[in-house]
C-alpha cells in the first residue's frame, strides 16, 4: 500500500523533523577540570587541535585556579547540577599539584586519593547526550621543579614521584579510567617547564597528549 501525504502535511510535519534533527548529537563535547594547569591555556589548544583534526568539538574549561583535590571537589559537590547540564561526552582530570604545597594546602597522600576517587564517583553520575555517563580520563601531574618557590619545596617535588603520581595511577587502574601521562612529557622537555606551570609550548605539549588520548574515542 502507498501512503501519499499531501503538501499541506509535509509542511505541518516539518517543524517535527526539524526538532529531530536537531537534538540529534552531533560532535563531542569535552569538560575539562582541574586547576589552573588547566584553567590557563590548555583546553584552548586542544580545542584548536580537535578543530584541525576535522573533529567536531566543544571543550569545556572547567579548571580552578589554586585548587587542591578538595577544593575542587567541594566546587563539584556546589556545582553539580550546572556541570552536569553541560551533558559531557568527556572528562579529562588532573589535580594534585596544589595537594603538594606545604601550607594549609599540603595534603596527605591517602586523602588526595580518597577525594579523586569522590570526584570521579560525581563525574560517573552525569549523562551525556547519549544517556550513558561520560568516558573520564585521568592524568599524571607535572613535575615540581625543585628551584620552584615557596609554598612549594624540594620536598614537594618528591612528593610528586613519591605519592601523588603512584596514587593516580593507582585511582586509573582500580576505576578502569584510561590514563594519560601528562609528567613524562615534561621530563623528557625540562625546558617547558620554568616553574610550576610550563611556558605556552608546554601547554600545546599537553593539549597534543590529550588529544593523542581521546582520538581512538572520536569521530569525525
Amino acid at each position: 500500500m502507498q501512503i501519499r501525504v499531501g503538501r499541506t502535511s509535509l509542511l505541518l510535519l516539518l517543524p517535527f523533523f526539524i526538532s529531530v534533527c536537531a537534538s540529534s548529537p552531533r560532535g563531542v563535547i569535552v569538560l575539562c577540570a582541574g586547576d589552573s594547569l588547566t584553567a590557563e591555556a590548555y583546553p584552548h589548544f586542544l580545542q584548536q587541535l580537535l578543530n584541525k583534526a576535522g573533529i567536531r568539538a566543544k571543550v569545556l574549561n572547567y579548571g580552578r585556579s589554586g585548587n587542591t583535590s578538595g577544593e575542587y571537589l567541594r566546587f563539584l559537590e556546589n556545582n553539580k547540577e550546572r556541570l552536569a547540564a553541560e551533558r559531557p561526552d568527556f572528562v579529562l582530570l588532573q589535580l594534585g599539584t596544589n595537594d603538594v604545597r606545604v601550607d594549609v594546602d599540603h595534603t596527605p597522600a591517602d586523602v588526595f586519593k580518597s577525594n579523586m576517587k569522590k570526584i570521579v564517583t560525581i563525574f560517573r553520575g552525569f549523562s551525556g547526550r547519549t544517556g550513558t555517563p561520560p568516558r573520564i580520563f585521568l592524568a599524571t601531574i607535572l613535575p615540581v621543579p625543585e628551584t620552584t618557590s615557596l609554598p612549594f619545596t624540594p620536598e614537594s617535588a618528591k612528593r610528586v614521584e613519591s605519592e601523588i603520581n603512584p596514587a593516580v595511577r593507582a585511582i586509573a587502574e582500580e576505576e578502569g579510567l584510561p590514563l594519560v601521562d601528562n609528567h613524562k612529557l615534561f621530563l623528557d622537555r625540562p625546558d617547558l617547564l620554568p616553574g610550576v606551570h610550563p611556558v605556552r609550548d608546554g601547554y600545546r605539549l599537553m593539549a597534543a597528549n590529550w588529544s593523542a588520548a581521546l582520538q581512538p574515542f572520536l569521530s569525525r
